[in-house]
């Protein structure tokens, strides 16, 4: 099995950062790996509830990356939070799990519904994330929200952005981190010390997979909530109206002081969302 990671020593260090994340999270949780779609699929579960939120997060980050957001979710539902195979973090670390496109997430998804949840569902997904949550269909799931998500038109990259990117991969080191989140972020806005800390890593030792695929438009059967920062560098406001009218026919809750990275801008703000599905 090729592996997305650089080196074994490489694996180790990010997982590491992951438990570390963790063990010193206030909101009490617990942690389990279970077989989904042929792959290892660690599993967060905090918060309780009769509704449980199945979160998954963006492209090149872990769950351990968002504890703001769970930790505002946690406070009213059952959240289950799982790391993606194929993505760096504590799941399966191979790198064939893209041949099948969205689809392939879609069903992924699907099985961690049926395996870790036994009532009403919401899936929650960020960026990449929010185009698997768009891809799984499952009977439990009554809604979705989904933040910054890819899926539903073709990014914007500015070439401020790509500069930035491509000095990230380049040159990992804390310096090139932070102009890449800083861009991510809304303006004026300073991001968290473990998020520099954990694109560092991922720059240094991963190389994720994933896909550019987009989710095929009128196909959505329960309701979905779009929301995204009003400084989204990749999908402006008005991109990403007309691709979210266009595919789902739902409008857009634009946020306003936020970036990409309104996961960890606003996560009450995010958190309440849900709410609006559970109602």
């Amino acid at each position: 099995m090729t592996s997305i990671y650089r080196t074994p020593a490489g694996r180790d260090t990010i997982r590491r950062w992951c438990e570390q994340q963790f063990t010193g999270w206030s909101t009490p949780h617990e942690r389990r790996v279970i077989r989904a779609h042929g792959h290892d699929t660690h599993l967060l579960t905090a918060g309780a509830g009769p509704v449980t939120v199945v979160f998954v997060a963006g492209d090149r980050f872990s769950t351990a990356a968002y504890l703001p957001l769970l930790t505002a979710l946690a406070r009213q539902y059952r959240v289950v939070a799982a790391d993606i195979p194929g993505q760096p973090g504590l799941s399966s670390d191979a790198a064939d799990v893209a041949g099948g496109g969205l689809a392939w997430y879609g069903r992924w998804l699907a099985e961690v519904v049926e395996e870790a949840t036994s009532g009403p569902v919401v899936t929650f997904g960020h960026s990449f994330g929010g185009a698997v949550t768009l891809a799984a269909e499952h009977p439990r799931v009554s809604g979705t929200v989904t933040v910054a998500p890819g899926g539903l038109c073709r990014l914007k990259v500015t070439p401020r952005v790509l500069l930035a990117f491509l000095g990230w991969l380049a040159w990992p080191r804390a310096a090139s981190s932070l102009r890449l989140l800083r861009l991510l972020s809304a303006p004026g806005r300073t991001p968290r010390a473990e998020l520099v800390e954990w694109m560092t890593l991922v720059a240094r030792h991963a190389r994720p997979v994933s896909t550019d695929d987009l989710v095929p438009a009128a196909t959505r059967r329960a309701p979905v909530v779009v929301a995204s920062g009003d400084h989204d560098v990749f999908l402006p406001p008005d991109r990403l109206r007309a691709a979210a009218e266009q595919r789902l026919q739902a409008g857009v809750d634009i946020v306003p002081a936020a970036g990409h990275l309104v996961t960890d801008e606003h996560p009450d703000t995010l958190a309440a969302l849900v709410g609006r599905l559970v109602d």
